[in-house]
């Protein structure tokens, strides 16, 4: 009766409002990271330097006026919205049938450790560390290549990876990510919204699709540092023929999604 109570409790608190609105926060946070991801691209695209992923994106935040005071702010969201996905995984979705709430708790899983990935890379940076997701994304191919039954593992994870990029881009052009939304009633602004979803789902699963091939293609070849994450993926595109011209569309497409995610974080159904 305790541990239910006890249950019962944690429930109620992670569905307060206050955490709701800080976890609604935790969505434009991840709108700031993908815009800023986007504009490394593009700047790449244009013969620039950066690092086109998460812990380029914070060292972009970290570098603004503020950046000490949004660190730790986009951490506290990032936080809250893990904490809030979390509930979701243990407490929601019993209503479903068997193989939709498993699929819809695996989700408000995975969800839940993506930000909480975020947040530790935000206050990874707010203290004062430099995190280079390139070279450790490279260290943990290598030590995983080591292990029994490693290489295959890092095959599983690259395949799962590349197709979560086929699955972001199919919800993107069969425009699913609607129906979690509360669509604005103005017809412009709700094509609008729409519009920028299709975009942004697209770039995002074309960019999760690059990572995915590199992690197998790295574990194929048995060389790691070919294992470089999303910034490996868009230099890569980059070297192409017409590559300059792809990773600015990419690019372009990221800063979408980040628009997306920020109106996501008012207009998303918690």
């Amino acid at each position: 009766m305790e541990l239910k109570d006890a249950a019962e409790v944690a429930e109620d608190v992670t569905n307060s409002r206050p955490l709701e609105i800080a976890a609604r926060a935790g969505f434009a946070v991840s709108g700031l990271l993908h815009f800023l991801i986007g504009l490394v691209a593009i700047r790449l695209a244009m013969g620039g330097q950066g690092q086109a992923d998460v812990s380029g994106a914070v060292a972009e935040m970290a570098q603004q006026p503020v950046g000490p005071y949004l660190l730790w702010s986009a951490f506290a969201a990032c936080v809250a919205l893990a904490i809030w996905q979390t509930s979701d995984a243990v407490f929601d979705f019993e209503h479903l049938e068997t193989k939709k709430k498993v699929a819809k708790k695996l989700k408000a899983a995975l969800q839940a450790v993506v930000y909480t990935g975020f947040a530790l890379t935000l206050a990874s940076v707010a203290m004062g560390a430099h995190a280079d997701h390139r070279q450790s994304t490279s260290d943990l191919t290598l030590h995983l290549m080591a292990t029994p039954g490693g290489t295959l593992l890092l095959i599983l994870i690259g395949v799962a990876v590349a197709v979560t990029g086929v699955v972001y881009a199919i919800r993107g052009f069969r425009k699913s990510f609607v129906k979690y939304l509360r669509m604005p009633a103005n017809e412009h602004a709700s094509l609008a919204v729409k519009v920028t979803g299709i975009i942004g789902y697209a770039a995002k699963g074309v960019a999760l699709l690059l990572t995915g091939m590199l992690i197998v293609i790295a574990t194929i070849k048995a060389d790691p540092d070919e294992s470089t994450g999303l910034d490996g993926g868009l230099k890569a595109l980059r070297d192409q023929p017409m590559g300059m011209y792809m990773l600015a569309a990419v690019g372009a497409g990221l800063i979408c999604y980040g628009i997306f995610m920020a109106v996501r974080s008012r207009l998303t159904r918690m």
